[in-house]
């Protein structure tokens, strides 16, 4: 049995984005991502060999997808980034931190 809160352990300081895998199984991993003010560095882009199922659990987020205009993300806000979809995290909350939840699988 795994046993865990998703909005315990969240220090008051982050120079970096934080990553945990909660559990990863058979072409699934499960992700709490936290971000304080954090971005994808500026002319850099995401582009992931499998797809991504994201929400937003606290705070707020601007994710921009190649060619688009950023959309603003607010808790309980989720989106599915497909394979090779470029897409970029602009700016995220630092009170409260952005809490995230990230699946990623195979395509079936």
């Amino acid at each position: 049995m795994i046993l865990g809160n998703l909005y315990e352990g969240i220090p008051n300081q982050l120079p970096e984005e934080l990553l945990e895998t909660l559990i990863e199984n058979l072409g699934l991993r499960i992700e709490r991502i936290l971000s304080m003010g954090h971005a994808t560095p500026p002319g850099t882009w995401c582009d992931q060999d499998q797809p991504e199922w994201v929400v937003l659990l606290r705070g707020q987020a601007g994710l921009r997808f190649d060619g688009e205009d950023t959309r603003i993300l607010n808790p309980g806000d989720y989106v599915l980034i497909p394979a090779h979809s470029r897409h970029r995290v602009e700016w995220t909350s630092t009170h409260p931190a952005a809490v995230w939840l990230a699946v990623h699988f195979r395509e079936a």
